[in-house]
């Protein structure tokens, strides 16, 4: 049944282990200790599946190791919880402290606990409940006259649904003796005709006189006071540049030159700054007074490991947790995260010791800040410069699409990613595939003219540093961006930003379109564009993204989210939960973060900074 069980350090080293299989299993826990352990995520849930494989494991705090037993994925093994817990008993009543280096020789008493757990659960498994035969059913006990109809009975107690009512007074009935059961039923046949087809009273108050035909024709169309016709249509497009349109030229704006190289990091208060130095200095005068009096012998010490060994329970800790959890909640983390969050710090925080001047809450916190720190810390670095760069070197366009729902602000937030990089010397190529939203080509005109007035092409060997390709409205997006990625190739452009229509998540068609594009064009880099404003609909909106770009591919290896971009940071003071919840839930990095309207207003995520206004 088992095909691999191990116990091995947090750390990684193994201390013991029964491979029934032969198989190598290296991959399998090198994932889980990556993916689940390190990064504290599912470790509630103590399960982790990959490929064909399930691992069911379990955490001992106190002496930080792991007992993870490796099955196949189709089996169903329900002893497997009181198997850990009488494994991990097992192993620390032989050993109880743990030295790495030595020899764990742990055979005979894992093939005593395994067996001991097997036997359990046959135990407990119920026998199929035997069908009963024929002669011990209710229909058998039924004898043949009770099977026979008795036409002498009465109609009204043999058939209810042919009970006649009773006879009125204003309609004689006919006599018993001469009325057959047929004559029965057409009469109450011919009774519920009546009762469904009832006569409608007229009053003369109600009769009105009937209008002429010509009134009745139908609708007359409203006319309004503004109103025009087709012949205007051609005064009011604004798709294509008129002379009177207003050439931006000789602008001196302070904005040039402030976001050469990387993007800067977002501010940390001041004010936090100072308290955050307080508390550090607080807390290390409080260590040096530890350590003193750690120094000193005696019956004090001896003292205080007498009552500062106390061991944290799950009850102990839930106090603290729903207190945190709703802490959590209120900085715009969304529900089902904060739970999370709690319970992964829960089982991290289950069988430690506690010092003698530690808190619960300060373990808590303690525990939760370092959580949050690896959450927000990327997996893999995003270096856009760097890749686009290389992608010079090998005469491709550097491509980005962004996508998101409705009303975030990707056309503006493309618009500063643009500035961005023809800060940086990068000729830009903006693709208008948002072939949907009314002006939504006009905005993006309006951004090109702007950015082409910051960097005009005399100062730039002639090269125009931003451009637009734009096919109208009403076409393809996904052939509109192959067309643009084409077009750049040919000209040497060195990257093309791909602008798409928003879309909800729920919306299937237009979920499709966009798993489309992405296919056909295979970007360097898909973005997410979310508001920093959202809750519990961050979480909806990504898993529901991601599984729509990866179930509308055919391809074995979907490309889906590569990272987000969240706007409107400057708007929510210190609930910036948005940020943890949409990291969570992708694992991918937040690369960009609007903090304004103007195109300098974009900065990259400071962890630290978001923790602590998180842990306010």
């Amino acid at each position: 049944m088992l095909d691999f069980v191990v116990i091995f350090t947090k750390g990684g080293v193994v201390l013991w282990h029964s491979n029934a299989s032969g198989s190598s299993f290296a991959s399998c826990i090198n994932s889980l200790i990556r993916g689940v352990i390190l990064e504290e995520r599912n470790t509630e849930a103590k399960y982790f599946e990959e490929d064909h494989l399930a691992v069911q494991f379990k955490l001992d705090n106190e002496l930080d190791l792991v007992y993870a037993a490796i099955f196949q994925k189709v089996i169903k093994l329900n002893y497997l919880d009181g198997f850990l817990a009488d494994m991990q008993t097992a192993f620390k009543e032989k050993y109880g402290d743990i030295r790495l280096g030595d020899d764990y020789d742990f055979d005979r008493e894992y093939r005593r606990v395994l067996s001991a757990a097997e036997e359990a659960s046959a135990k407990q498994v119920k026998a199929p409940k035997a069908m009963r035969s024929y002669n011990e059913s209710q229909k058998s006990k039924k004898t043949v006259a009770s099977m026979i109809q008795d036409d002498k009975k009465p109609v009204e107690k043999r058939v209810n649904i042919q009970e006649s009512p009773p006879p009125s007074k204003s309609q004689p009935s006919s006599p018993a003796t001469g009325s057959s059961k047929d004559d029965i039923i057409m009469e109450n046949r011919r009774k519920l005709r009546e009762k469904l087809t009832p006569t409608k009273k007229t009053s003369p108050s109600d009769s009105k006189p009937s209008k002429p035909a010509s009134e009745k024709a139908g609708k007359k169309p409203r006319v309004w006071d503004l109103g025009g016709n087709s012949k205007d249509a051609v005064m009011l497009d604004r798709s294509k540049d008129t002379p009177e349109d207003v050439q931006y030229q000789n602008i001196n704006s302070e904005l040039v030159g402030t976001m050469q190289g990387v993007i800067r990091d977002l501010d940390v208060e001041s004010e936090d700054e100072a308290e955050i130095e307080e508390e550090s200095s607080e807390e290390e005068q409080e260590e040096q007074v530890q350590s003193k009096k750690s120094k000193r012998g005696g019956l004090l010490s001896y003292f205080k490991g007498i009552v500062g060994a106390k061991t944290m329970s799950l009850a102990d800790l839930q106090p603290a947790l729903e207190k945190m959890r709703d802490h959590l909640i209120s900085k715009n983390v969304a529900t089902e995260i904060a739970a999370k969050l709690c319970d992964s710090v829960a089982t991290s925080l289950d069988g430690k010791q506690m010092g003698t001047f530690d808190s619960i809450a300060s373990q808590v916190k303690e525990a939760l800040t370092q959580s949050l720190v690896r959450i927000l810390s990327p997996k893999r670095r995003i270096d856009i410069i760097r890749d686009a760069l290389e992608s010079k070197r090998n005469g491709r366009p550097y491509t980005i699409i962004f996508c998101g729902v409705n009303g975030v602000g990707k056309s503006t937030n493309l618009a500063k990613i643009c500035f961005w990089l023809i800060e940086n010397d990068f000729n830009v190529l903006i693709a208008a595939c948002d072939t949907f939203r009314a002006g939504a080509v006009e905005q993006l005109r309006t951004h090109t003219r702007h950015l082409n007035a910051l960097h005009p092409a005399a100062k730039h060997d002639g090269r125009t540093m931003v451009q637009l390709y734009e096919k109208g409205y009403g076409k393809d997006a996904a052939g509109i961006a192959m067309e643009a990625i084409k077009f750049a190739h040919d000209t040497r452009v060195d990257v093309v930003l791909v602008d798409t229509a928003g879309r909800m998540q729920d919306n299937e068609p237009l979920m499709r379109s966009l798993s489309k594009l992405i296919k056909v064009n295979n970007p360097d880099l898909v973005l997410f564009v979310g508001e920093a404003l959202v809750g519990n609909e961050a979480v909806d909106q990504l898993v529901k993204f991601n599984q729509s770009l990866a179930d509308y591919s055919s391809n074995e290896n979907p490309h889906i989210i590569d990272g987000i971009v969240l706007t409107k940071f400057d708007t929510i003071d210190d609930k910036v939960g948005a940020a943890i919840s949409m990291t969570y839930i992708t694992g991918q990095p937040i690369v960009f973060v609007g903090t304004g309207q103007t195109y300098a207003d974009l900065k990259a995520i400071n962890v630290n900074a978001v923790v602590n206004s998180l842990m306010k």
